[in-house]
């Protein structure tokens, strides 16, 4: 058996094999034997029928198909050995010429991807400040007071925006009445952007039981691709006029929103602060995340790969179905509801997928040039937060990644690798 390589692009090695005549023919005697077993002739017990007429009934295609098969299952260790290759996804075969005397292939095997980690220590990343503004505070007080807000009926007042409406309306094109366009009763806060576009302010100053043809555009990536686009006139009837009766920011409010320890309004102003801050550190440290991914990224060359690009692909993919299924939806549902199919997801997630395969690579890198390892003691404290995240014992925690540590290990190891980044920033 020979062998050659030859590097290509997209982390691609291509091998081309040569088996020497000896061996390919005791596999195509072997194979011989495997499949005389199963070809039944008249007169003939399985395998026991003469030779010359067990291979006309095969046909030489069958025979090399299966030699080739079972010299590759029994030589496939040792090829990828003797070319010094490891796969890191299912190579592909090309078999390119076959006949009684020789067998040669071309096997091209994804390999890791080659990094030239840049300079990074010394990165110029800056982490934002962390600030909650008064008028922030106040918005939110405001949003408290319009959600515990008393509808009043207006006797004989005009629509005006913010005010709640009970209405009955019908809708037409080109004078022709349209599925699902007709209700009853319906009550609709104006402001509230529920309608299409021009709808709501179309209201505005209507008052009880008078009719009024409210005349809109359907927008053109409309859900109902048959409304789409389309001029709609709906006829309208007011019943019924609610107006918002806001209580005021005090310690009454304070106790109606209902959180613990919270019982006057300088309380809830502290507790608003606090959620704010809070929601404020995560959007900073994101960000800053996000930052410095993106120059580690920049400042590396990274082999593309395309088997780690599809891989990530389908991770990504996974993760999109367990969140839909989280919310209670299928995926057919949301396909309904996005017209997205799943290698239109695909297209929109591979920018983002490119980046986590460079970040993973370039982490990786950073790893062996920093020769950084995982405690025992930083492993344990891992698996420990795992298991105070999902309320499990952590013994339960240990038997389950018993066999895929190397998960927990890579993900240490990627925050120590980010770690050593952080902490070599240009001050």
């Amino acid at each position: 058996m020979r062998t050659t390589t030859k590097k290509l692009k997209n982390a691609v090695t291509q091998i081309k094999v040569t088996f020497d005549k000896k061996e390919w023919a005791e596999a195509q005697d072997a194979a011989l034997k495997r499949l005389a077993t199963r070809v039944k002739l008249d007169g003939f017990r399985p395998g026991k029928a003469p030779v010359a007429m067990i291979k006309a009934r095969l046909g030489k295609q069958a025979i090399y198909d299966e030699a080739t098969d079972q010299i590759l299952q029994k030589r496939y260790a040792d090829i990828m050995k003797k070319a010094e290759v490891a796969p890191i996804a299912q190579p592909t075969l090309n078999i390119d010429s076959v006949d009684n005397d020789n067998l040669k292939i071309t096997i091209l095997c994804p390999v890791k991807p080659e990094v030239e980690l840049g300079e990074y220590k010394g990165l110029e990343v800056k982490k934002g400040r962390v600030t909650v503004a008064k008028k922030d505070i106040e918005a939110q007080v405001e949003n408290y007071r319009h959600q515990f807000a008393e509808l009043t009926t207006k006797e004989n007042g005009e629509v005006a925006k913010g005010d709640t409406v009970v209405m009955d309306f019908e809708g037409f094109i080109d004078g022709e009445a349209f599925e699902g366009g007709k209700a009853e009763n319906h009550s609709l806060e104006i402001g509230s952007g529920q309608f299409i576009p021009g709808f709501e302010d179309q209201m505005i100053g209507m008052t009880c039981e008078n009719e009024k043809d409210v005349v809109v555009t359907f927008p053109e990536d409309y859900q109902a691709t048959e409304l789409a686009g389309k001029e709609a006139t709906f006829k309208v009837t007011v019943h019924e006029i609610k107006e918002k009766v806001l209580p005021e920011a005090d310690d009454e409010l304070a106790k109606d929103v209902n959180i613990e320890g919270v019982e006057t309004l300088d309380q809830l102003k502290d507790h608003i602060k606090a959620q704010l801050k809070s929601q404020k550190e995560n959007e900073v440290e994101n960000k800053f995340f996000s930052d410095l991914t993106q120059a580690l990224i920049e400042c590396c060359k990274v082999e593309d790969s395309e088997a780690l690009l599809n891989s990530e692909l389908d991770t990504m993919l996974r993760e999109v179905e367990m969140n839909l299924q989280q919310q209670g939806l299928s995926f057919e549902l949301y396909e309904q509801f996005t017209g997205k199919n799943k290698d239109a997801i695909k297209a929109d997630l591979t920018d983002q997928a490119k980046d986590r395969v460079k970040l993973n690579l370039i982490l990786a890198a950073i790893v062996e040039a920093e020769n950084i390892e995982v405690t025992d003691e930083e492993r344990n404290s891992e698996l420990e937060t795992i298991a105070n995240t999902y309320n499990r014992d952590l013994e339960e925690i240990k038997q389950i990644f018993a066999q895929n540590m190397y998960q927990i290990d890579a993900d240490i190891l990627n925050r120590k690798a980010l770690d050593v980044v952080k902490e070599n920033l240009k001050k």
